[in-house]
């Protein structure tokens, strides 16, 4: 009797061969297709100039990323008023000399920063199964789960004195300010990452700024804890990166995962959060990197956001 294989190896050579253009796609393609969104936010005090906020996040620099420095140094034609950095910017002990010159051209402009895990620390390979498990056990980065044996340190140090000196603000756990043209003064309050526990709010606590004319708060990962404090005190808006949009998403489903205790409906773009029967915005940039082991996205292009902020209604 001849056994009937023909058409089950026919569909698994299908399947495989779909999964290696899919491969190909992700990681050729789609993870080098830099691209801007553009986001109107009503946030401002009424009567006050629109403003317009360039952020950038989880750049995951890897030495040899041409494409990506070109594009990183081509968004100082926007002209922004303020640039927001919202961490992660390396995935390579190597690479602060061409993170630095990637944002060297808006480095020119006002800026506020925040530091991810990947600055402080280079990524390890894992399996990313793991994302998924992590998610139904509620755990994510430190929180749930022990700490990280043998991580390789990552030399952020560069990454700060070299912002500091171009007259950026660093906000971890901290608060700041700036004035833009014109005699505009805002605000910040800043975390460090609470992916590894890094934020210590009580440093920052008592609300927006109400000296300055607009007050925003600044965290790399979006978890609840820290979205819940910024809002019950009253910011009006929240900056946050880390979750580099699910990375890979399903078409018209959406993000899977995303590496912290943030709803995947919420995983990237313009949203809003509520505690305590107080509301803010929440914007979460879907990044423009991808860890260097696992350097693909589908569904979920590499981006920097322009915000422009205009008044309330």
């Amino acid at each position: 009797m001849r056994a009937r294989y023909g058409l089950p190896l026919k569909i698994g050579a299908g399947v495989t061969a779909f999964g290696a253009v899919g491969l190909a796609y992700a990681a050729g393609f789609e993870a080098r297709s830099f691209r801007l969104r553009r986001v109107t936010v009503p946030v401002l005090p009424r009567g006050m100039r629109p403003l317009r906020v360039l952020q950038v996040s989880d750049i995951h620099m890897v030495c040899g990323q041409r494409k990506k420095r070109a594009w990183l140094q081509s968004l100082a034609g926007l002209r922004p008023d303020l640039v927001v950095n919202t961490g992660d910017n390396l995935s390579d002990t190597n690479a602060v000399p061409e993170v630095l010159d990637a944002l060297g051209p808006l480095m020119e402009y006002p800026g506020v920063y925040v530091f991810g895990s990947n600055d402080y620390y280079g990524p390890k390979l894992r399996n990313p199964a793991r994302y998924l498990i992590e998610k139904s056990q509620g755990r994510h980065g430190l929180n749930g789960n022990a700490p990280a044996v043998g991580a390789v340190h990552n030399p952020w140090e560069g990454l700060r004195d070299a912002f500091e000196a171009a007259g950026w603000v660093g906000l971890s756990n901290a608060r700041g300010r700036l004035k833009l043209d014109g005699g505009l003064e805002l605000a910040f309050t800043g975390l460090d990452d609470p992916h590894i526990k890094r934020d210590r709010y009580e440093r920052v606590a008592g609300g927006p700024d109400k000296t300055a004319d607009f007050s925003m708060a600044v965290v790399h990962a979006p978890y609840l804890r820290s979205l819940d404090a910024f809002t019950t005190e009253g910011y009006p808006l929240i900056l946050a990166g880390h979750t580099h949009g699910g990375q890979l998403r399903i078409p018209f489903y959406g993000a899977l995962v995303t590496n912290c205790d943030i709803d995947t409906d919420r995983a990237k773009g313009l949203s809003t959060h509520e505690s305590d029967s107080l509301v803010s915005y929440l914007h979460v940039s879907a990044g423009c990197g991808t860890n260097r082991y696992t350097p693909v996205r589908f569904a979920c292009p590499p981006e920097a956001t322009l915000l422009t902020l205009v008044a309330r209604d």
